[in-house]
């Protein structure tokens, strides 16, 4: 079962966001607080929405799905950009984390946008041969770059 977000799902989405940082090895990186998810997803000017997996037996979540629109020039039209995607080890297999981007994919049909995109970490095999079995295809022409914390504020003290 797939659901939208509810205010009252911001202990589980942290939760279910430090669970991910544990997996992909990087829990220090994971510094949001359960009051900037929900400013995040649930303030004035929502920056970011998200999805809860379900347990089909219990009803307890199992996983999430968080996104943002993006915006394609070439195509004139938003995207998703889907941000984190997270099942639960032992919910895994269960077909959740295929329900949560058939949601995805399902919006971007219903509301004309043209792409579903994410990024995957290199070493993560399991979830790469996941995308590849539902038809996704890497960008192995484009590198991610990003500026974060002392480069990102030098540069910004530039302007």
């Amino acid at each position: 079962m797939i659901r939208t977000a509810t205010p009252a799902d911001i202990p589980v989405i942290h939760t279910l966001v430090r669970e991910l940082a544990e997996y992909e090895k990087a829990p220090a990186e994971a510094k949001a607080s359960p009051d900037q998810l929900h400013e995040a997803l649930f303030g004035e000017h929502p920056a970011a929405f998200a999805h809860i997996a379900c347990d089909d037996t219990t009803g307890e979540p199992v996983g999430f799905a968080l996104w943002f629109l993006n915006f394609s020039t070439w195509r004139g039209v938003h995207g998703i950009y889907l941000e984190d995607l997270y099942v639960r080890p032992t919910s895994r297999g269960g077909g959740h984390g295929k329900a949560l981007l058939t949601e995805l994919a399902r919006i971007c049909v219903e509301r004309g946008y043209e792409r579903l995109e994410w990024s995957v970490l290199n070493w993560n095999t399991p979830s790469i041969a996941f995308y590849e079995a539902l038809g996704a295809r890497p960008q192995d022409e484009w590198t991610v770059y990003r500026l974060t914390d002392g480069a990102l504020r030098t540069l910004g003290a530039r302007a």
